[in-house]
């Protein structure tokens, strides 16, 4: 039996994996799926009214983890964590403006870790966030093998391309399309997954070289831009309300989210809602935002069958380690909110689908993981699931080192991953008190408080602390607000119970633990 479930595998175990992928080579593939702003709105997951089909048969043949977390909720920040096995006070990106080997330190990248092990590594779509988070270049030729590709139609996501009632182009969020009507007759998760088809098919020409392949999907991100026969397939009738759509009363205002991004879409600045509270008419939440996401969820669902099949069609779905996860959740009205930007459950938490040959086939139905897990485990995993070595942990100097700060979520004596996390962390920085135009996407030098948030097995626990972002210190002496969600009997997170008299013993065990964090 595994005494050490940070590092290793049963013997017999290893010995067995190696054997699946024998067919091929010493080495499985992998091809790791990353879904933008996905929320675990899945058949197989939380929602049975969600179409699903591809997903869901994927998760059929996989540990399928229930209660994966994030480190931030938000693309470029989450991504560098979860590809660096690197927690966002280490990597120091809290926001969009540094890359993370200037910035922070040297970190070997999931992909570039690969890479170095013998791998062909490439990206397609949103991998890594574009931009300066990874060097304007995706981290390439570190990480990856070649240049990424990006669909090109992904440059028209802030243009005004959306028909409108009076006939005019507008930049809406609601955007159903007729795709021969776009530029380019096409929409960029199209373009990826075409792409993505086209280099899976090159990879049978050379079955003795193992590829590791991130194909990165941007819907159901905003704007909602998909077919519009999406939408026929959600009846506005089956269409309803977030059970908790309402701004809780105890809820501290640092801990709101103004949902700015949405804002500055037309249609939805056409309803002149007062900042920073809002709230969207009932009609628009029940009969557009959420309609919406889910038939974008529905397209990529699509665009995933389609990289699958072309996985077994080229002849690897026996020798590929399948991955599939969200970057962070989105709330669709939970808490009167509608963003992502915040610290509670329903953002945190992602679905995080893992499909190794020969092992999750045999077992999947019993592949169900209920076990606190982060995004930042899957990095040292993988390796160990690929039989390359898994990175030390972090030293004092993180300049010019491989490393990672998580353990693999495998510990085996049978295939189910066992629970063996107590508490998993994520966080969001804020600039003030109370909500303003920049609360939802702070820049470094505006950051003035630090939530951190602690998910247990029976709570949430969040503490809202002052930040210096110039020293990147983190005053849990100075608390400016507090949470407490008793999840057994409040899995909403609706009632916080923070300031009650009678839980102050609980609050000051729960602060204990926080302040002590991840390495406890």
């Amino acid at each position: 039996q595994v005494t050490d479930p940070t590092n290793g595998l049963q013997s017999s175990i290893l010995s067995y994996l190696t054997s699946c992928f024998s067919a091929r080579s010493s080495r499985p593939n992998v091809l790791f799926f990353i879904i933008d702003d996905l929320r675990p709105a899945l058949g197989c997951y939380d929602y049975p009214k969600v179409l699903s089909p591809n997903i869901d048969q994927l998760a059929s043949h996989s540990v399928k983890f229930m209660n994966a977390h994030v480190q931030q909720t938000v693309c470029g920040p989450s991504r560098t964590s979860f590809l660096t096995s690197r927690r966002p006070d280490t990597t120091r990106l809290y926001d969009f403006g540094s890359y993370w080997r200037n910035h922070a330190g040297n970190y070997t990248s999931l992909p570039q870790h690969f890479k170095e092990n013998g791998y062909f590594t490439y990206s397609i779509g949103k991998v890594f966030h574009p931009g300066i988070c990874s060097n304007y270049n995706d981290d390439y030729p570190l990480s990856w093998s070649k240049p990424a590709y990006h669909p090109p139609t992904q440059q028209y996501k802030m243009k005004p391309v959306c028909p409108g009632a009076d006939g005019k182009l507008h930049m809406n969020l609601l955007c159903p399309v007729n795709v021969s009507t776009q530029p380019e007759h096409s929409l960029p998760d199209i373009q990826s997954t075409e792409h993505a088809l086209q280099m899976i098919k090159s990879f049978s020409m050379d079955k003795t070289q193992p590829f590791f392949l991130a194909v990165g999907f941007h819907k159901p991100h905003i704007p909602y831009k998909f077919p519009e026969e999406y939408l026929d397939l959600y009846p506005l009738s089956e269409i309803d309300l977030a059970p908790n759509p309402f701004i809780p009363p105890d809820l501290p205002l640092v801990a709101f989210s103004p949902y700015t991004q949405m804002r500055i879409r037309e249609d939805v600045a056409a309803l002149n809602l007062s900042f920073p509270f809002g709230p969207i008419p009932t009609e628009f939440q029940v009969t557009k935002i959420r309609q919406h996401y889910y038939s974008s969820v529905t397209y990529t669902d699509s665009m995933v069958g389609k990289v699958l099949q072309q996985l077994e069609d080229s002849g690897f779905a026996d020798d590929t380690i399948i991955v599939l996860m969200g970057d962070h959740g989105w709330s669709l009205g939970e808490h009167g909110d509608w963003c992502k930007y915040e610290n509670f459950e329903v953002v945190t938490r992602v679905p995080l689908l893992v499909h190794i040959p020969g092992m999750t086939d045999a077992y999947h139905r019993k592949a169900s993981n209920n076990g606190l897990v982060e995004a930042v485990d899957l990095y040292p995993t993988l390796a160990e699931l690929a039989q390359i070595p898994i990175p030390p942990t972090c030293p004092e100097n993180p300049f010019n080192v491989s490393l990672n700060e998580e353990k693999n979520i495998y510990s085996w004596n049978t295939i189910i991953p066992v629970s063996w996390k107590s508490a998993v962390f994520s966080q969001y920085p804020r600039p003030s008190d109370y909500p303003q135009e920049n609360t939802d996407l702070p820049n470094l030098k505006d950051i003035r408080i630090m939530g951190y948030t602690m998910r247990t097995h029976h709570h949430r626990f969040t503490e809202w602390v002052t930040f210096d972002p110039v020293h990147f210190f983190a005053n849990f002496s100075q608390i400016h607000a507090r949470e407490l969600y008793l999840r057994d009997s409040d899995p909403l997170e609706i009632y916080n119970v923070a300031n009650l008299e009678m839980y102050s013993g609980l609050v000051s065990k729960l602060h204990t633990r926080l302040v002590k964090g991840w390495r406890n």
